[in-house]
């Protein structure tokens, strides 16, 4: 009788549970404005506080990627690439106990049925309301499925003196 009744509890208790996970971040990501929005708020913030890297997972599809690039100083360029979750450990290592404020300038977005590209300019301050310390542009791949969209990629570039952003993409 015991394990019949916890049996019971688990297919009532176990539903409801993912789906309260799923619920809980589901306003992030119906359109392409919530998803752009929810990206930045889950990355910024004071150095004492944890981000919410559930909700940052949530954005994505699982095979996603997150790709910075750099010039090195004899003119190559570098890439890497990580998953949310190698982005999450990199984070905490690098940036933890740092503020970082992420806030996108200015945005061009192309759609077709289910897939979108969003060519997004931003700004990080490493103080609340200090000054820019950095400018680029992250070029966002999303895919819209089961009525939501999900982050396929992040790629992205920092301005640098040699090539500063252009006019159009700060509009």
């Amino acid at each position: 009788m015991k394990k019949l009744s916890l049996t019971i509890m688990l297919v009532i208790i176990l539903p409801i549970t993912i789906f309260s996970q799923t619920s809980k971040y589901e306003n992030d990501v119906k359109s392409i404005e919530s998803i752009m929005k929810a990206l930045t708020e889950v990355i910024s913030g004071s150095g004492d506080q944890t981000r919410n890297w559930e909700r940052f997972k949530y954005l994505f599809t699982d095979d996603a990627k997150l790709i910075p690039t750099q010039r090195e100083e004899d003119g190559k360029v570098t890439y890497a690439y990580w998953t949310p979750a190698q982005y999450e450990e990199m984070f905490i290592k690098n940036r933890s106990g740092q503020d970082f404020y992420e806030q996108e300038l200015f945005r061009i977005t192309e759609a077709y049925g289910n897939i979108a590209h969003c060519f997004s300019t931003y700004s990080v301050r490493l103080e609340k309301d200090g000054p820019i310390s950095r400018r680029g542009i992250n070029s966002i791949q999303l895919l819209k499925d089961n009525n939501r969209w999900y982050i396929m990629n992040v790629f992205w570039s920092n301005e640098t003196i040699d090539e500063p952003l252009p006019d159009k993409y700060l509009e």
